[in-house]
């Protein structure tokens, strides 16, 4: 065996790094990481937003916990976001806005001029919308290099091209052989990997919980007129699209969530085109041309609520994903959160309860 660690957590990305972060000065602590570089995957694909109503209400505690270490990082940037309907869906409107109004997020109801007065060349059968002026863009590689050199700080070891291939139950813990060679033991395996979590478990010979992974599509577009910066982010009621302002550009999603195998993920030529088109929809800006086009996988359990916790067959084993698409923004808490549950300490403020593996009865 080549070292020995008192815990190996799978994946370097978001979840893994900022776990590592808040571990490496309490525990002997190794990130393994498949790719040639750490958040290949759906960290370095993300459309870069904080909003306290993304991933609902279960998940707001988590994304609001996080402001205050994202903003005192620097990380955020004002933006607000708007959550439109169209002539019809005013209850839709008045149901989002009274949902998480009332946990807490401060939300307005808008009427059509008011949406109009935000969102230029608006389409008509637009009339009525929720702002929530709390929203964000977020800086997610300047946040991702803050953990992954908050880790390397504390005495975390990254190692890349090292991807998990067995793991073999042993007294006290693990033995880990990689994909790089190299063996490992260590007491506790954190399974922070993403769109491949449940294969993790399966080579740990863990019951696997029904992580899933989803494709999400995001372009790139030129519009005319150029796109105004204080363009608020802006969301349909009905889950259909969304888009934001991005230096001069916008950047478009269908809100896509196709089934898919973990892998890198690649946008289809239907799923931009179906952006666009529900784009045109909302406002007479017409894109001029796609500059750049990407996906990234979103993985999310069955309840949709991300796991934290020791299995509940295996002691040494954690479970650290399932953060669907809005593992970025509840980054923070979710890591003390994880730490408090890896080490047997508080997990700072938000309850972990709903979290836990256990939920899943097997």
């Amino acid at each position: 065996m080549d070292a020995r660690f008192d815990i190996v957590v799978v994946g370097a990305g978001m979840a893994g790094a900022s776990l590592a972060a808040r571990l490496g000065d309490r525990a002997r602590v190794l990130v393994i990481e498949a790719e040639d570089r750490p958040g290949y995957h759906a960290t370095g694909r993300s459309a870069a937003f904080w909003t306290e109503s993304y991933g609902g209400p279960l998940v707001k505690p988590l994304t609001t916990a996080s402001g205050p270490e994202l903003h005192r990082l620097g990380v955020l940037t004002p933006r607000g976001a708007l959550t439109i309907g169209r002539m019809g869906q005013e209850r839709q409107i008045a149901a989002f806005a009274e949902t998480y109004g009332g946990v807490g997020i401060e939300v307005s109801t808008l009427n059509r001029a008011e949406i109009a007065a935000r969102v230029p060349d608006l389409k008509a059968e637009w009339t009525c919308g929720v702002l929530e002026p709390s929203t964000c863009d977020i800086d997610v590689a300047a946040l991702h290099q803050h953990y992954l050199a908050a880790a390397r700080k504390a005495g975390v070891d990254l190692w890349l091209r090292a991807g998990l291939a067995a793991a073999e139950r042993i007294p006290g813990g693990w033995a880990l052989a990689l994909a790089d060679g190299r063996r490992v033991g260590c007491d506790v395996l954190v399974d922070a990997a993403g769109a491949w979590a449940d294969a993790v478990a399966g080579k740990a010979g863990v019951h696997p919980l029904g992580i899933a992974p989803y494709r999400r599509t995001i372009a790139q577009v030129a519009v005319e007129p150029v796109a105004p910066d204080a363009l608020p982010l802006v969301l349909d009621v009905g889950g259909r699209f969304y888009f934001k302002p991005e230096s001069g550009r916008l950047w478009l999603s269908p809100h896509d969530e196709t089934p898919s195998s973990p892998c890198d993920a690649a946008p289809e030529e239907i799923d931009v085109a179906l952006a666009i088109d529900r784009f045109e929809q909302v406002v007479d800006r017409p894109v001029l041309r796609v500059e750049h086009r990407w996906a990234g996988l979103r993985s999310f359990a069955p309840d949709r609520l991300p796991v934290y916790g020791f299995d509940p067959q295996d002691g040494a084993f954690f479970w650290f994903a399932g953060q669907g698409g809005f593992g970025i923004q509840t980054a923070p808490a979710a890591a003390v959160l994880g730490a408090g549950l890896l080490l047997g300490q508080e997990g700072g403020e938000v309850d972990p309860r709903p979290f836990g593996a256990g939920r899943f009865q097997r």
